[in-house]
Order: C-alpha cells, then structure tokens, then sequence
C-alpha cells in the first residue's frame, strides 16, 4: 500500500510500504514542505502510468491509497441485503469481496490463498440460509474473513493483525453470526451436531451448516463426528471446501476431480427434491419385496453414485451422510441452486456438499487479476524470513540433518497444520525418512511410537498448540510404556499475530508433570543444536524440547553437530552476589537483558540457564540459594510450569525456610491476544524491562522499579 505521513505544519513524507495496489515499484517520491499557514487536504500524485489521489489531514498518522470500488459490498450491512441480489450481482459482491479481502490481507502481511477460497462459497451461504437464526460453524478462521465482511464486520476487519485489533479466530462472543468459535479446526462438525440434537429437542427448525477443509478433513474428530452424526440421523448440512481437488491420502499422485456441465448436472440432480423422493420411495418399495432385494438395491445405488463421485466419496455415504458433489466453488449460480434444495429438504438427515475450490482463481477484470496476483504473492512470501534472518528452526534443521549423519536410525515425523519453509528442506533431504501426517496428531504420536519400538530414532516435530489434541496418547502411548520418542515442540510460547489461537503457553506444564518424560528447553540456536544431539542419545525413557518462533539469538551463520550435554545440568552464565535470575528456554535471553539493565542500577546479579524443566538442576538451586537473598524464576509459559517444579522443590528442601525470597515470572492466567511478538512479551511482563523491575521491587528498590517501567 502508499502510505502517507503527514507531519503538519512541517510538510508530507510519502512512504512506499511493499506492494502497492496503485503505484508501481519504480515510482519515486520527494519530500514536499509548506508553510504552517497552507491548508491542504488532497494531492493527486502522477507516477509514471498511474494516476493516485492521496487524502491528508493536518495531522500526524498514516492514510493509506482508496481501495478498489465496491458499489455493492458497501451497501451489505448485513446477510440480510443479500437475499435480493440477482445472480449477476451475487458474482459482483463475489468479485468486490476477493477485492477488499485481498487488501485487508497484503495489508495484514498474512497468506490470502485460503482465505480466498471461501468467497464464493460465503457468497452463497448467506444468500440462501438465515443466519443467525440458521447456525453457520466454521472449522478454521482463515476461512472465515469473507463470512466477517458480509455479517458487518468490514471496518474491524482492517485492523487484523494489530494490537488491540480484530482477532484471526471467530470467537463466539464476537458476533451472534459465529454461533461457536473457529481457529483450531476439527470443531464444527461436533458442535454443529450438539446443535441440531439440542434444536431436534426444543422442537425448532433451525438449520445447521458446518464448514470444513482439506487439511481439518484428515483429522480424527472430523470422522467421529460424521460417524455419530450418520447413526443420530439428525438433519444437518456439512460442505467440504476442497481446494485440492482430491479426497486421495496422496494427492501429488490422484487425479484431479473434474468439474464440468456433467458434474455440474448430476449434483444438482442429487440435491433435488424429485430425486430425493424416488430414492426413498425406491427404498421403502425394496424393504416391502424383501431383504435381499433391499439390500442389492442399496449396492446398485452406492456403486452407481461411487461411479459419478470422486474417489473417497462412497467413504461418507458409509458414516452415514448423504452426499452430493462434486460442485465449483466458484460458480455462484451452481452453488446457489445446489444449497437452496438442501436446504428446502426436511427430514433428510446428515448431508456432505462437495465442493471445489481453487487457491489461485482469475478474475473477470484484467486489472484485478494482476493486483491480486501480486497481493497474494506478497502475503505469500510475508512467511518467509528475510534475507539474512535464521530462525530457530532453520537451526534445528541443520542439527537434525548433521545427527542424521552419525544415527542412520533417525526419522521424522511431522504434525500440524502446514509446515515451516525449513522443515521443507528436512522434508527434501530425509525424503522416505520424513513423514507429514497432516492434522492427524494423534496418529503422529502412536506412529512415532511404533517406530521407537521398530527400533529407529523418532523426531516428533509438532507445534505446541497441535500436540494439545494428542495427550492421551503422549501418555499412554509414550511416556507410561517409556517409548523413546523425541518430542519437538516449535511454536512454543507467544506466536505474535495468530493470538490465542496457535499460542503454545501450556507444554511445559503438561509435558512436565509426566513420570518418564525429559523436558528441557534451549536457551538460544547452540543450545538447541546440542540438545538434539542429547535427545538422540536417550533411548530409555521420552523426551521433549521446545523452541520457539522468531530469529536466532546469538549468530546468524550455520555451525556443525552439537555435543551431548548431561541430562539435569544447568548453568550459570554471568555471576553476582544481589540476585538471581533463573531462565528456561528463550527467557534466559531477557535474563541477560535484565542484567544489563541492572547493572546500571548498580545490582549485581547472577544469570543461570536451568536448561532441565525436569529433571531439575538440584545442584544449581542449592547453589544458588546458598549464595543469594533472592532468587527470579523466568520462562515463557503458564502456571505450573517450570515455577511449579522450582517450589516444589525450594519446599520440600527447605530452603523457603532458610530465608530465600523467590519470586516466578510466568504468563499470566489469560489469553494474549494478536500482537506483535514485543507487544505480546510486554503485556506479559516478561521482557527484560519486567524482569529488571521485578528483581529491583524485590530488593526493596520499589522507585526505580517504576522509574524502569515509565
């Protein structure tokens, strides 16, 4: 976008931010000063080939280009404003709302491709169904933007991704149009059917549609759902937004599913009224001449159908939902028509719409498809790091590949919702040795499990917040049985923009309170090298790291294998005789910080890395607490974490009662909603501003406490 930034009275300073949806990369800008006295309020700039209004105001703030004319989407204060709109119009709204969402996402600096998808499709949802009197339930929250700009959510939506601004996810508190809260995926399905069980039984008509994706279809609730929601016959309509054009577990290797007048027929054909009465008819008349023929009728029409239907589609008419598709996604009239008859259908039970989407859809306007383009490459590569920028995981890669070399038994197996652009490149080199299981943590945990006992070095790579849905099995599977599975957990602690939603606050608590399990955390991008070359030496028992988001610490170039260290050793990393501060994991980091900040204030401190959740560095506390009054725990994570076995243990040994004073910096007991990465780390009180502060309040210093938070 163009930004200007008006410094009033002294003069405007255009700013080129990225892509611009008007102005090109070559355009130059100068710096235009006037007088106090001139009042302006538009210049009209002419780059080369392009023609731009810039409004001002005299006043300091950002303003950004207008963006692209959208005649009908500003008249859609509700869903209600789209139940008369023409079908030409329905494809116009379409056009406007991929136009704005394209914006708000390149503005944002997040990936528009899923979002995009789901345009039409929202389109046409809220055209036919009443919401919010029909329940409309979303699996995961990129999926649900264009949803937000049609119920009247269009002037938060511009500020997604800021502080304070509008949420990736739908909680249901935010609208009475988001009956039940997205982000995670899998939900839907299950909430949708509690739903239309709770409405069958106040005797309501409501009607339910559940929404989910490709990547939420490969998890296991999603068929738990489908198979109890099959058995309670309850009416409820779910749609499968494919966007990979497949139902196949390989889909580099399937076929793509066609989309043409044929398909187009025959779904609509399925949806239909008529259609629907000959086939119970058809079922009622085979149940009067007999079981057998019952039942062979029941095989012509699952064959018949499996014929018409992509492959995998006969999987859904066996859990019990009535399916019909395939249907493009994009064509407003087909969809339209396909979801008024489900919708008309009374006591029809469970229904699956297949629907067929595409990530990179061509607009009618050539203009439109170049910005686009442009806007969802630039978001696309908003991802990737920055030339000259590691991150943690770039690190644990090099690491992975250099053990890799001396265990030939290691493999890894990865979870989650999407990869990292590094673990693409461990993906490239392991190759028949990698295995992405997609949103199936569950089977990921069991699955590495099995290797263990098959005799190889499992790498579990699964981000905090994924490996949440797995636990029973982390539990059962792994760590009673003492099945040498290595845990790493990416992802972990605050996560910036995506908020809440794929927050990894709670691991160290829930890895930690586990008999068998090895928890530890590395301090910067060596720790963590050597901590994979420790984690591959154990074969024991389980282990676990965590690491996470973000740039490296201490170097920015690639260095060779780590060396083991010992399992429960710490260590001490500066050392002073008022204070010390304990970190685990990145934390230690904001240590240092804080030490610097207090050496100003003339207090000496004593940085230690705990390195070990569990087990604790026994030696190192007794250290410290022999050699100091006061004692700061530090780690980037929830209550009952590291803190939690750090005063276990002060308890139990006594050293509460010898005079320590101990105070613990955790998250605290709420959700941190979007915000940048510092943001986050501020409201959490845990960068090294808040340590320092924290260590001067308890050495009675309370002014200069203050005097650092000002």
């Amino acid at each position: 976008m163009v930004a200007v930034t008006a410094q009033y009275p002294f003069g405007i300073f255009p700013h080129f931010h990225g892509n611009s949806r008007l102005l090109s990369p070559e355009t130059e800008f100068c710096t235009v000063n006037f007088p106090s006295r001139v009042e302006y309020s538009r210049l009209i700039l002419h780059p080369k080939g392009h023609v731009a209004e810039v409004h001002s105001l005299p006043h300091v703030g950002d303003f950004t280009g207008e963006n692209e004319a959208t005649p009908i989407l500003d008249a859609i204060e509700s869903p209600m404003s789209l139940k008369n709109l023409s079908t030409k119009e329905l494809k116009q709204l379409a056009n406007e709302v991929r136009s704005e969402l394209s914006f708000i996402m390149e503005k944002a600096q997040k990936p528009s491709r899923s979002s995009l998808t789901a345009v039409e499709l929202s389109v046409a949802i809220h055209h036919v169904f009443n919401a919010p009197m029909d329940k409309i339930l979303w699996d995961v929250a990129e999926q649900t933007y264009a949803h937000k700009l049609l119920t009247g959510r269009r002037q938060i939506m511009q500020t997604l991704g800021e502080q304070n601004g509008h949420p990736a996810a739908a909680p249901d508190f935010e609208s009475e149009f988001d009956p039940f809260g997205s982000g995670h995926g899998c939900n839907s399905i299950s909430a949708g059917l509690g739903m239309a069980v709770a409405r069958d039984f106040k005797g309501k008509r409501d009607r339910v549609v559940a929404v989910i994706n490709n990547e939420t279809n490969m998890a296991g609730q999603v068929y738990e759902a489908m198979s109890n929601a099959g058995y309670l016959d309850s009416n409820m309509i779910v749609i499968l937004n494919d966007s990979q054009h497949s139902l196949h577990p390989k889909l580099e290797e399937a076929s793509k599913t066609p989309i043409n007048a044929l398909s187009s027929t025959l779904s609509k054909l399925q949806s239909s009224k008529l259609f629907r009465r000959f086939r119970e008819l058809a079922k009622v008349l085979t149940k009067k001449i007999g079981k057998g023929m019952y039942e062979w009728a029941a095989k012509v029409d699952e064959y018949a159908r499996g014929m018409i239907g992509p492959p995998g589609s006969t999987l859904f008419e066996e859990l019990g939902l009535y399916y019909i598709g395939p249907v493009d996604g994009h064509n407003i009239e087909d969809l339209v028509c396909v979801l008024n008859e489900v919708a008309s259908l009374d006591s029809m039970g469970p229904v699956l719409v297949h629907v067929i989407t595409k990530e990179e859809l061509e607009v009618g306007d050539n203009q439109m498809n170049a910005v686009t383009n442009k806007i969802m490459k630039g978001a696309s590569s908003s991802n990737t790091k920055p030339c000259g920028t590691r991150t943690y995981s770039d690190c644990f890669v090099e690491a992975l590949i250099s053990e890799a070399e001396r265990h030939k038994d290691i493999v890894a197996v990865h979870a989650g919702m999407g990869m990292e652009p590094s673990l693409h490149l461990l993906k490239n080199v392991f190759a028949e040795k990698f295995f992405d299981v997609g949103m199936a943590e569950q089977h990921a945990v069991t699955f590495a499990a099995g290797l263990a006992r098959g005799g190889l070095k499992p790498f579990c790579i699964i981000p905090s917040a994924f490996l949440q849905r797995a636990y029973d099995q982390v539990i059962h599977d792994v760590d009673r049985q003492k099945v040498p599975v290595r845990f790493i957990i990416t992802s972990a602690g605050l996560v910036g923009s995506d908020g809440p939603i794929h927050c990894g606050a709670f691991d160290i608590a829930f890895m930690s309170c586990l008999p068998n399990m090895i928890v530890m955390a590395p301090s910067d991008e060596v720790e963590l090298s050597h901590m994979v070359a420790t984690a591959a030496l154990i074969d024991d028992r389980p282990v676990c790291f965590r690491y996470p988001r973000g740039t490296l610490s201490v170097m920015e170039k690639s260095f060779g294998g780590g060396i083991p260290i010992e399992v429960g050793r710490g260590r001490i990393l500066t050392e002073g005789k008022d204070i010390a501060l304990l970190g685990y994991g990145s934390m230690v980091q904001n240590c240092l910080r804080a030490q610097l900040l207090l050496s100003k204030f003339g207090v000496e401190v004593t940085v230690a890395d705990a390195r070990f959740c569990k087990p604790l560095d026994i030696k190192l506390l007794r250290h410290l607490c022999k050699n100091h009054s006061f004692l700061v725990t530090v780690e980037e994570g929830s209550i009952g974490g590291f803190a939690s076995h750090v005063a276990q243990f002060l308890s139990l040994d006594g050293q509460l009662d010898a005079g320590i004073k101990w105070r613990p910096i955790t998250l605290p007991d709420n959700y941190i909603e979007q915000a940048s990465p510092k943001e986050q780390l501020a409201v959490a009180g845990l960068t090294g501003n808040h340590i320092a502060a924290t260590a001067l309040s308890l050495l009675g210093r309370t002014r200069e406490a203050l005097l650092l938070m000002c």
